[in-house]
Order: structure tokens, then C-alpha cells, then sequence
């Protein structure tokens, strides 16, 4: 049986039991400030659980894209090493919301597992909640009796709080859960050890496939349990792990879901799955990893320095390193499987295939830069294990890992081949340095929510008013980088709440005479949340909620121009074009799109003529709700990464012209925006190209600025008849000066150094040479220890101090066998040795190195401490 068919059979089953099928919510998560990624396939259904918002359906099926790299579920130094944890992953999953309950949900769980997939009953076990005296947590008998219906009672194991108690969070919905788990191993290998006796005990063949929670309680902050007011059934069943066992392997990577991807690994390195622990080690990473990076990206989040992106790079490299050290591969590789991954996903997550030069383009562009990175980083470590010290430090150590990506084991590797030690607790305690400060900069302490009304929460009226009588449900005090804030929620609200782009609304809450103002408005997940910096005297009191109307109004005009944006962009550039993120405010609009070439200047101008045209002709914007398969008929266009609802907003601006899903606010008809001007044009990331516009008066004071910087520069250069040819002849003038005045100063420095050598004296065996000079920058101070380069005699030192312009310079010029023969480092010397003197810093080559301070009075000082260490 093919996992294809593995994962049909599980959602044909619960189809069959009354189950709505729902395709997966994108993996990057959106509007829950708790999570980055998916991690469960419940995620998308949080709302419906902490009771913000009604179920469409009492039950649902579904297979979730999931990852797992940070936080509490940290599977990622696993991968690779062991057969079964993976970064990106499948869930199989049944819900249901306050429909069935234990009884039927394991029942079902039985019946498909044995009757369905025939596994044998006798490598099944089942474990259920013991019960926590600690926390007055009853054991579940409930689902105890139950098993009892169908699997023998000595399969029947009693679980802990930490294995068979399930929670979302520190607080949130809990409840017990039972866990269903499978003996893979050989007969023999059974009958030598019960298999009872390594459930939860990370045996790698005895593994947990199913688990069935049942919501029952809500963890308060307090940590109280206060009883939901009703029951739910959240089950997750890993579907490589399920594939493995029905397919009989004894690893996940061995099945058909990643097999075809270890086979264009070999062909694409030359190296064979199998043969090594080592290189199999980095198959498996490879297979996994590629997965996580291209669905992430196809749902919409790019590789970047911080937040989601930073994972996402941090798992790219990961498997770069991998096969740049193991497989011998020194060029690009991953970009490679892509359409591998595509093919092979095309039916389940079409968004892969539908974006596979975007993605493919994407993972080239970051791997190719990681292994230039990836050069340096060994060129850095071969200066270090250079220097003669047989440790390398904690410091230097994080130092790799941090700005190199060098995971701790690929340095202590070459450390070891070099005959080296790495200080491993320095370099764990710079870890968890950074660890605290990451920590203690995203660190949100949310109180419990004070509840006034228990009604279902948050009607959103703003799309046709600005101000509403409404009252708040619930408000609670939140602590964010040590600010104290308040969140507050309306029965209705006016306010837009930050979502596809778009920035949230601010405005007022008036409390009889009593003003609160809204600093902002944001949805944490379909909760609309109102953000204060006070609370009112009498928050039951009837409330009046008001919009900036003002500043809406910029903002509706600045979203408008986007979609604009978007189709003419298209027209221009070609239908490649896709939307791939946006900023939508009061001030300016910035539109990220996939284009692989800089957006020229007559291009530019071509899409805002068209803009503009489309402005002038005051086109009506018609916004209908309809059902979501009836807007991808009319050829609506949406983005990659957002989840829809069966019923949706549609934007049209001319249905020739534009036509997009949205759930932004808009203006009434394009004359509106008044005028459209590009701020700017450039590279967000590989493939990725980011405008920056301004509409309406915004737009007017741009031009304006403009045209008033334009008449100062013609007043300044005499109003020329043609300033732009007079500015051009006035560069070329000053490039040549410019030539002239460097051609002046390598003489004078030639002419200067020739006299140094004069001044050195012996040390220890080291024509040493140390001087200060007056010229008149860093730069001309180190063309004078080049000079010196081929004036000195080896071994030779020389320290070169300044004052340029007020600021102290120096540098330090070793000869290379001072630096190969003596370990003496150029670089180290101005790091640990002078820029702390000069109050500054610097850097370089170990022989050269520049520094650069404040104080320019310690240049003798500096001088002696060189010649001290000689």
C-alpha cells in the first residue's frame, strides 16, 4: 500500500463516519502571537476550542502540515540521527466539537488501525491517564472501561501527567489523553523483552502512532482547571510514522514518503544510501529538511534574519553543512529536489507545484549564498587553529555558529582532525546567553481573560461603519519588554484588527465622559482584540467604539492602490508576478512580489502610468461575499499561505482589470487615491522584489519635496538651462580631482615609508617598527604598512598609529612567518591588546589588522604593549 493511498484510506474512513474533510491550513501561522509555525494539526482550530467563535461542523478530518524546530516541540537536532523525528511532518486528524466523545473516538481508533489497515492486535498497546493527586486530576476510568471493549486489559498501561495529559499552552484547554502505540520489533526480540515494558521509553521500534485527547478543562493562569462548557476530541496520528509501520520498514526514511528523495540525492552526489552511518545521516537530513523549507516558503515565508524566517534559514543550512560535509558536495544541491518534492505532494499540497521556479529560485539563491558564508566560516577556523592554541574558546566557538552557522559537532570535527579541543562549556553558557536574551526580548505575559459576558465574541461591523454602541465581553492586562498593556473585547466592533497586510485601526473608546484610547487593534487568531495603555473606571459600563475615520480613509486608499499595484505589475512584468507579502498603512503602501531581475526605471514608469490611468478613470471597487469555490471560478486571484473560508470577500476593480480575494478595508471608487508615486524599488530576498508607494495626498506631498529639492539644486549649480547634464559634468570633475588627489597620496606615502625603516630597532630577533605619522585618514595609514610590506626585513613587526580627523587609527603589520612560526595574530593583537587603549575597536587579517578609537593620546602606550610582546 502506497502512502497515498494510506492517507485516502484514513479520510475515506471518517468521511464515512460524518466527518467534513478540510484541506490544511498553511503551515506559517498567522494572528496567534503564540506560535510561528503549525505544530499540531488542532492549531487551526483554537478558536472553536477556547470558545471564540462556533464550529461549522461538529466533526472534521483532515491531514495538517506541520513543523516542529523551537520552543516546547524541538525535534530538530534529532532529525537525521534517528528514524522517526521530523522538522516538517504530517498530521492525520478527527475532531470533534462537543459531538462525540470518548467512546466513539476510540472505538474508531480501533476499528481503522485493525479492520482497516489489519494491524495485529497483539503489537498494539494503549496507554491512559493514571490520575495527579498533585493537581486533584481523577485517573480516566472513562476511557479505561472503554479499551477494556477491545484490547486486552494487560495492553491496558497507566500513563503519567507528563505523557497522558495533554496541554495547548500554560494555559488554554487540557485534557486527558490516551495514546495508542505499536511494537515493531522482530519476534525473537519480542519474546526476549515485553513490549509493555518500552512504551514511552524511546525505544526507536516501540513508538506511539495515535493520540486521542479529550478536552475537558481549561488551565487557568493560576493554574486552576475550570471544567469547558463542552467536551471535545482532538486525535493526531503521525502520518510518516503510520506509513512505516504499514509499510513494514524499520525507519520512516525507508517508506515511499521520502525514499524518492534519497534517490535523487544519490544520483545528484554520487553516493549511496546505506553505506555509511554517517552519510546516511545526511540522506535522511536532506529528505527531511527540503520538506520544511519548500512548503514554508510556498506558504508564504521567506528566509530571513529574525522570527519564522530565521528557522527556516537555520534549517536550510542545516542540511547545506550536511551535505557539504559528508556527501562532498560543494555546490548548490538542495534546489535540485524541488521538483522531486513538487510531484510527489502535487495532489494533497498543490501550492508546491503551483509555485515551483518561485521556490526553486528561492532555495538556490540561499544555499548558494550559505556556502560562500560556509567558506568563510572555514577560513576563519583555519586562522584560529593556526594560532598555535591548542583550545579553541566557548566564545569563538559561538562566535562560528552564530555568524557562520557552524553547528558545534562540525567545529569540534575539525577541531579534533587539527588535533585540537573546543571549549564546549564556554561555548553552551554563550549559547544560553543568547537563549535568555532571545527570550527575555519576546517574552509576553498574558493574564486571564476577566470575562463580563459570555457570549461569542468580536462581530466585525467596520467595513460599513466607523463608530458603534457596543460593550466589552472580556478584558485582561498583558506585560510585553516590560510595558503594561490591556486587551479589550467588544460584542461588535468598527475597528479593523491587523490582517493580510493591512495595519490595525486605531481610535477611542468612550466610557461615558471617560476616553480610552486604542493604540491598536490586532486578531489573535478570530478573536478581535483591542489594544490600551489604561482600563476604564467601569468596564461594564455601554461603551461607544470610534475609528480614526481619518486615518482609515489613508489607509483604504493606500490598500486600493495595491491591487492596482498588483495588476499592473502583472501587465508590465508578466503573470509570474504573486503577491508575497504587503504593508498597508496610513503613511505609504510597501508590496513585495516574485519577479528575478530588477524592476528597471522605464518599467517603473510604465506601472504607474497604468495606475494612474486606472485612478483617473474612477473605476467603482465592488466588493461581493460569495462562496469560496464560486470566486476561484470567476478567476479571483488569492495568496499562497493564507486559509480561506468557505465564504469570502472578493475585490473587483474592473473585472478585466482586477479581481483578488481580500479582507482589507477599501475606498469607493479608484479617484479616491487622487495620485500614485513610487518611493522606491529593491531586493527583499532571492527572487523577491519590494516597491514602496505613496497615494492620495501623501502622494501630493511627495511630488511636492521633490520639485522643491529639484529648485535648490539648480539654484545651487547657477539654474543651468539643462541641470541634469551640468550635475553629470560636475561628477566627472570631481572623480578626476579625486584621481588626482590618490595618485598625490601614494606618492607622498611611497616617498614616506621609504624613510621609515630608519626608525626600527631590534627586538628579540624582530625588526620592530613603531611610529606615529600625520595623515589624513585610517585608509592612507594602512597604504603605508602595505608600503612597509616590501621595505621591512622578516621577521619583522610594525605599529602604525594616527590621528585622522580627530579620530585615533592604528595598525598592526606583521611578517607572515612571525605569524605562521611565532602564532603571533594581527588580528587578536588589535582586538585584545590596543582597542581597548584607543577606546574602540577593529579587526582583520591575522597579518594585518586596522583599529579605530576615540582617544588618540594612548599611541605610545599602544606602541609599547606591541613591543612588550615581542
Amino acid at each position: 500500500m502506497t502512502a497515498a493511498q494510506i492517507r485516502q484510506q484514513f479520510l475515506d474512513f471518517f468521511a464515512s463516519k460524518g466527518h467534513h474533510i478540510v484541506p490544511s491550513a498553511p503551515i506559517v501561522v498567522k494572528n496567534d502571537p503564540t506560535l510561528l509555525f503549525t505544530n499540531a494539526g488542532m492549531n487551526q482550530f483554537k478558536d472553536i476550542f477556547l470558545g471564540n467563535k462556533p464550529a461549522q461542523w461538529s466533526r472534521v478530518a483532515d491531514t495538517q502540515k506541520c513543523l516542529r524546530v523551537s520552543g516546547k516541540h524541538n525535534d530538530l537536532e534529532e532529525v537525521g540521527i534517528d528514524t522517526y523525528h521530523h522538522t516538517m511532518f504530517e498530521m492525520l486528524g478527527n475532531w470533534s466539537f462537543g459531538d462525540y466523545f470518548k467512546e466513539d473516538a476510540i472505538a474508531w481508533s480501533w476499528e481503522l488501525l485493525t479492520e482497516v489497515y489489519k494491524l495485529p492486535k497483539d503489537r498494539l498497546y494503549v496507554t491512559v491517564f493514571e490520575g495527579d493527586a498533585s493537581e486533584n486530576l481523577p485517573a480516566d476510568t472513562e476511557a479505561l472501561e472503554f479499551w477494556k471493549r477491545h484490547i486486552a486489559e494487560d495492553r491496558i498501561l497507566m500513563g503519567n501527567k507528563k505523557d497522558n495529559f495533554w496541554e495547548m499552552g500554560d494555559t488554554g484547554p487540557c485534557g486527558p489523553c490516551t495514546e495508542i502505540h505499536v511494537d515493531c520489533r522482530t519476534e525473537a526480540e519480542k519474546a526476549a523483552v515485553p513490549g509493555k515494558d518500552l512504551v514511552n521509553n524511546d525505544h526507536p521500534q516501540v513508538i506511539e502512532i495515535w493520540n486521542n485527547v479529550f478536552m475537558q478543562f481549561n488551565r487557568m493562569k493560576d493554574r486552576s482547571l475550570v471544567p469547558l462548557p463542552a467536551k471535545h476530541v482532538d486525535t493526531g496520528m503521525g502520518f510518516e510514522r503510520l506509513v512505516r509501520v504499514l509499510q513494514g520498514k524499520q525507519s520512516n526514511y525507508d517508506t515511499d514518503v521520502f525514499m524518492p528523495l534519497i534517490h535523487a540525492t544519490e544520483k545528484l552526489c554520487g553516493k549511496k544510501y546505506g553505506e555509511t552511518e554517517k552519510t546516511d545521516i545526511a540522506f535522511r537530513v536532506i529528505a527531511d529538511h527540503i520538506r520544511a523549507i519548500c512548503f514554508t516558503i510556498a506558504d508564504g515565508q521567506l528566509p530571513a534574519n529574525n522570527g519564522a524566517g530565521y528557522v527556516i534559514r537555520r534549517i536550510l543550512r542545516r542540511a547545506v553543512r550536511y551535505y557539504f560535509s559528508f556527501l562532498d558536495v560543494k555546490k548548490p544541491l538542495l534546489h535540485e529536489l524541488v521538483p522531486a518534492l513538487a510531484e510527489e505532494f502535487k495532489t494533497v499540497f498543490p501550492e508546491l507545484a503551483n509555485q515551483l521556479d518561485f521556490v526553486k529560485k528561492v532555495v538556490f539563491e540561499e544555499e548558494n549564498g550559505f556556502l560562500r558564508t560556509l567558506e568563510s566560516g572555514l577560513g576563519r577556523l583555519e586562522a584560529i587553529t593556526a594560532s598555535g592554541h591548542k583550545t579553541i574558546e566557548g566564545a569563538v566557538a559561538f562566535e562560528l555558529y552564530d555568524t557562520f552557522g557552524f553547528p558545534i559537532d562540525l567545529t569540534m570535527l575539525i577541531a579534533s582532525e587539527k588535533g585540537f579541543k573546543v571549549d564546549e562549556a564556554g561555548f553552551t553558557a554563550e549559547l544560553q546567553k543568547q537563549k535568555d536574551r532571545s527570550r527575555a526580548a519576546t517574552k509576553l505575559d498574558m493574564g486571564d481573560w476577566s470575562i463580563l459576558d459570555e457570549q461569542p465574541s468580536g462581530i466585525f461591523i467596520g467595513y460599513t461603519e466607523l463608530a458603534a454602541d457596543a460593550k466589552v465581553l472580556k478584558y485582561r492586562k498583558i506585560t510585553a519588554k516590560g510595558k503594561d498593556q490591556y486587551q479589550i473585547v467588544l460584542d461588535k466592533t468598527p475597528f479593523y484588527a491587523e490582517s493580510g497586510g493591512q495595519v490595525g485601526d486605531t481610535g477611542t473608546l468612550y466610557f461615558g465622559s471617560e476616553a480610552i484610547a486604542v493604540t491598536d487593534t490586532k486578531k489573535e487568531n478570530d478573536l478581535i482584540v483591542h489594544f490600551t495603555d489604561s482600563l476604564p473606571a467601569h468596564p461594564e459600563a455601554a461603551v461607544k467604539a470610534e475609528v480614526d475615520a481619518d486615518k482609515r480613509r489613508d489607509i483604504a486608499r493606500h490598500h486600493s492602490a495595491t491591487h492596482l499595484l498588483h495588476a499592473a505589475l502583472r501587465l508590465i512584468l508578466g503573470t509570474h508576478v504573486a503577491q508575497k507579502g504587503s504593508l498597508v498603512n496610513a503613511d505609504y503602501l510597501r508590496f513585495d512580489f516574485s519577479h528575478f531581475a530588477k524592476v528597471t526605471d522605464e518599467e517603473l514608469a510604465a506601472i504607474e502610468t497604468i495606475v494612474n490611468q486606472k485612478i483617473r478613470e474612477n473605476i467603482p471597487v465592488i466588493i461581493r461575499e460569495m462562496p469560496r469555490d464560486a470566486a476561484m471560478e470567476l478567476g479571483a486571484m488569492a495568496l499562497f499561505g493564507e486559509k480561506y473560508g468557505e465564504t469570502v470577500r472578493v475585490v473587483t476593480i474592473d473585472p478585466s482589470y482586477s479581481l483578488e480575494l481580500c479582507g482589507g478595508t477599501h475606498v469607493g471608487h479608484t479617484g479616491e487615491l487622487g495620485l500614485f508615486k513610487f518611493l522606491s524599488e529593491g531586493a527583499v530576498a532571492a527572487g523577491v522584489r519590494r516597491v514602496e508607494a505613496v497615494t492620495g495626498a501623501k502622494a501630493e506631498a511627495y511630488v511636492n519635496e521633490q520639485i522643491a529639492q529639484l529648485k535648490e539644486v539648480k539654484a545651487a549649480i547657477k539654474n543651468p538651462k539643462e541641470p541634469a547634464k551640468a550635475v553629470e559634468t560636475l561628477v566627472a570633475e570631481k572623480a578626476a580631482l579625486e584621481k588626482q588627489l590618490a595618485a598625490i597620496e601614494l606618492k607622498q606615502v611611497q616617498q614616506g615609508a621609504a624613510a621609515l625603516p630608519r626608525q626600527a630597532v631590534s627586538v628579540n630577533g624582530v625588526q620592530f617598527l613603531g611610529t606615529v605619522l600625520e595623515v589624513s585618514s585610517g585608509d592612507m595609514l594602512r597604504q603605508y604598512a602595505l608600503a612597509l610590506k616590501d621595505l621591512l626585513t622578516a621577521p619583522f613587526a610594525a605599529v602604525l598609529c594616527a590621528n585622522a580627523g580627530g579620530k585615533a587609527q592604528v595598525v598592526v603589520l606583521l611578517s607572515d612567518d612571525l605569524a605562521k612560526d611565532k602564532g603571533l595574530n594581527a588580528q587578536k593583537i588589535i582586538r585584545e591588546q590596543v582597542a581597548g587603549l584607543i577606546k574602540g575597536g577593529g579587526g582583520g587579517q591575522p597579518t594585518l589588522a586596522t583599529a579605530g578609537g576615540q582617544d588618540a593620546s594612548q599611541f605610545a602606550a599602544v606602541i609599547e604593549k606591541v613591543k612588550s610582546i615581542l
